[in-house]
């Protein structure tokens, strides 16, 4: 895509966020519900396929448009984007990068087009922060795999027509080895999907527990080679945590111009709240560290499309992107006093929603280990 045609799809995507997402936040946050509607125009502007290549029918975005695109998203409901970001990434992106060309034909066009949505099926009770700790199992009969296993906190299960499991087909291997990715049809005999979980946050984005019970997954659902799922996973998990982090960055913009037009219009005291030095630096701080996250999502992405590196800078990022974003929604919420706990306010719940964040597609603690690990390793 040219500069030109993507600056459209910018333009486009930031004034329905505003006009059409933004007046909608309170309605889905106490529904815990999309709209159909906007559900619906969001696949009208290509947002179900963002990432996919264009001959699927998708934008094919690079990493450097991807994280702009997020910044955006990332100014309106967190929800808004999850409904989607499933199918142009983790999950998305197993299928085109290690997906057969029959795999690719049957569900990457769908998942374009809105009318397929995939979820990644990765998290257990025992394997969250570290998934190679997960003891679902694959195992073949000679003609078939068969599939058993609970997966935890899967994002869009109860809407997803697809899984893209993680599952272990040698049954007595440790760690990262031993675990393959198959495709699961949601449909398919012994998949149940519970109810969707009540979260503090972040309401409108499903996650719900899946069971797999004897599920027959013929040969040819295997993504990419036998036992090299870990590798699968931790490769698609690396630009997710890019694109999470440019989200964030959109959440600060925006807790940020709450802020600011609080401090400009409540007055205390006869003036302006803003005219207040101590208001006037939580302003501050919040810009400065806003901007220093943008700098360096944009950096992170144009290295991750270079080659240069695909690894460090993701995770610097979202470590950043995600622990600055909680400071800027918590001054938020402080220049807003009183009115900044109180439900129906855009900061409220930006301060809910922007928890989770330091927490899935790896912790903080995480991140900390894989950057310490890499500046080790090139030293």
């Amino acid at each position: 895509m040219d500069a030109d045609d993507f600056g459209q799809v910018l333009a486009a995507v930031r004034e329905f966020v505003r006009r059409e997402v933004v007046p909608r936040e309170t309605e889905i946050d106490e529904s815990d519900e999309i709209p159909a509607s906007v559900r619906e125009k969001a696949a009208g502007l290509g947002l179900f396929g963002w990432a996919l290549p264009e001959e699927f029918g998708g934008l094919g975005l690079r990493m450097a448009e991807d994280v702009r695109l997020a910044i955006e998203l990332g100014y309106t409901t967190p929800a808004f984007r999850s409904l989607f970001g499933t199918n142009n990434g983790i999950a998305g992106q197993a299928i085109v990068n290690y997906g057969t060309d029959a795999q690719k034909a049957a569900w990457l066009p769908r998942l374009a087009a809105g009318e397929a949505i995939a979820s990644f099926a990765l998290t257990e009770t025992e394997a969250g922060s570290d998934p190679s700790g997960l003891v679902s199992k694959a195992i073949s009969d000679g003609e078939r795999y068969v599939l058993n296993g609970t997966k935890r906190f899967i994002t869009n299960a109860p809407l997803a027509d697809v899984f893209v499991v993680f599952a272990r087909t040698e049954p007595d291997s440790v760690g990262g080895k031993g675990i393959s990715c198959l495709l699961v049809p949601s449909d398919s005999p012994g998949v149940t999907v519970g109810p969707h979980d009540a979260k503090m946050g972040q309401g409108g984005a499903w996650t719900s527990e899946v069971v797999f019970d004897d599920v027959a997954v013929p040969f040819n659902a295997l993504i990419g080679v036998e036992n090299d799922g870990f590798r699968i996973a931790m490769a698609s998990l690396s630009r997710g945590r890019l694109h999470i982090a440019a989200i964030c960055v959109g959440m600060a913009e925006r807790a940020l111009a709450e802020a600011v037009a609080y401090a400009r219009t409540t007055r205390q005291g006869g003036r302006p709240i803003g005219e207040y030095q101590l208001v006037q630096a939580l302003l501050a701080e919040s810009h400065a560290e806003l901007a220093a996250g943008r700098a360096m999502v944009l950096a992170a992405a144009d290295a991750y499309d270079s080659g240069e590196d695909r690894k460090l800078g993701p995770s610097s990022a979202k470590l950043f992107c995600t622990e600055m974003l909680g400071r800027v929604a918590d001054r938020a919420v402080q220049v807003h006093g009183g009115m900044g706990y109180m439900r129906g306010v855009a900061v409220e719940r930006i301060y809910r929603d922007a928890r989770l964040f330091r927490i899935y597609e790896g912790t903080s603690e995480i991140q900390k280990l894989v950057i310490a690990r890499e500046l080790l390793k090139e030293s």
